[in-house]
C-alpha cells in the first residue's frame, strides 16, 4: 500500500527537478559549485533545489521536522532532532558530483521517519523519470507498479563497491577478498541508483561504508520493501540515526550471507 501522502510528495518531487534542476544541468557556470568541505561539492541548485522542497513539505506535514543535507553541512546540530517526532529527511540532489559534471546518474530523495523510524521514502530520477516510492509495510513501486527484489542470475554476484571512505589499506583488503568472487559493478556516485539497482536485479550487493541519512534512509527502505536485506556488517539493522558507518545491501539473504562472509570474514 503507497503511503497516503505519495501522490503530494511526488508532484512535489517533479515540479522541482522541471523548475530548478533540469534546466540547470550541463549549465552550470563554474561560480555556481564550490567546495562545502575537502571532497565534497554543493552547487546551487542542491541549494535551491532544498529550500523548495523544504517548503512544499512544510506545506504538507507544518509539524514536521526539516533536515536536509545542504542545511546540516551549514549548522551540523540541524540532524540533532532526527529520533523525534515526525521528520522529513531531504537529499536535494542525491549524486551532486555527477550532476556537476554532466553525468548521471542523480536523483531527488526524501523519506519520512516518525521517532526515528523510517516511514516512508521517495527517489525521483529525473533524467530517467523514475519514481521509486516506498512504505513501511507497504511495499516498494516505481511509477506506481509494486516491485519485488531479485538476484541477478550472474554467474558471479554483481558487486558496486563504495570504497571512496575505506583507508587505503581497506581498499586493499576488499579488492583482494573479492577478486574471482564478484563480477565489479561501475560505482555510481548515487544511492539513489544503488538501492534501486539492488532491488530491480540489476546489482546482488552493495558496499557502502559512509551512511549518511539523508543518503541512505530513503533507498535503503525502497530495498527492503522490495525484499533485499540491509544490514551492518555484523548483521544488526539498519537504523537511520545510530551514527554508525557500514552497510551491506543485497538482493536476498543468500547474496547478504554471502557478501558478509567474503567482505569481513
Amino acid at each position: 500500500m503507497m503511503h497516503p501522502l505519495s501522490p503530494s510528495v511526488e508532484a512535489l518531487l517533479r515540479t522541482s527537478a522541471e523548475a530548478i534542476v533540469l534546466p540547470r544541468f550541463r549549465k552550470l557556470a563554474t561560480h555556481e559549485i564550490e567546495e562545502k568541505s575537502p571532497g565534497e561539492i554543493v552547487t546551487i541548485v542542491d541549494r535551491e533545489c532544498e529550500a523548495r522542497l523544504a517548503a512544499g513539505l512544510h506545506r504538507l506535514l507544518p509539524d514536521a521536522s526539516i533536515i536536509g543535507e545542504e542545511a546540516c553541512a551549514a549548522d551540523p546540530e540541524q540532524a540533532g532532532g532526527i529520533n523525534r517526532g515526525l521528520v522529513w529527511l531531504i537529499d536535494p540532489v542525491d549524486g551532486t558530483a555527477n550532476f556537476a559534471e554532466g553525468r548521471t546518474p542523480f536523483a531527488l530523495m526524501i523519506a519520512l521517519l516518525e521517532e526515528g523510524r523510517r516511514s516512508a521514502s521517495w527517489i525521483f530520477d529525473p533524467v530517467a523519470n523514475r519514481m521509486c516510492h516506498a512504505a513501511a509495510n507497504g511495499g516498494a513501486y516505481v511509477d506506481g507498479e509494486q516491485v519485488h527484489a531479485r538476484e541477478t542470475g550472474s554467474v558471479l554476484p554483481i558487486a558496486e563497491l563504495g570504497m571512496k571512505f575505506l583507508s587505503p589499506e581497506r581498499r586493499e583488503d576488499v579488492m583482494r577478498r573479492v577478486a574471482g568472487k564478484f563480477e565489479i559493478a561501475p560505482f555510481a556516485r548515487c544511492a539513489g541508483e544503488q538501492y534501486p539497482r539492488i532491488a530491480l536485479g540489476q546489482n546482488d550487493i552493495a558496499l557502502f561504508e559512509r551512511t549518511l541519512p539523508w543518503d541512505h534512509a530513503p533507498g535503503a527502505l525502497f530495498a527492503e520493501e522490495a525484499g533485499a536485506i540491509i544490514r551492518r556488517p555484523d548483521g544488526s539493522p539498519y537504523e537511520v540515526g545510530d551514527g554508525r558507518s557500514g552497510l551491506i545491501a543485497a538482493s536476498s539473504r543468500r547474496m547478504w550471507d554471502q557478501a558478509a562472509n567474503v567482505l569481513f570474514g
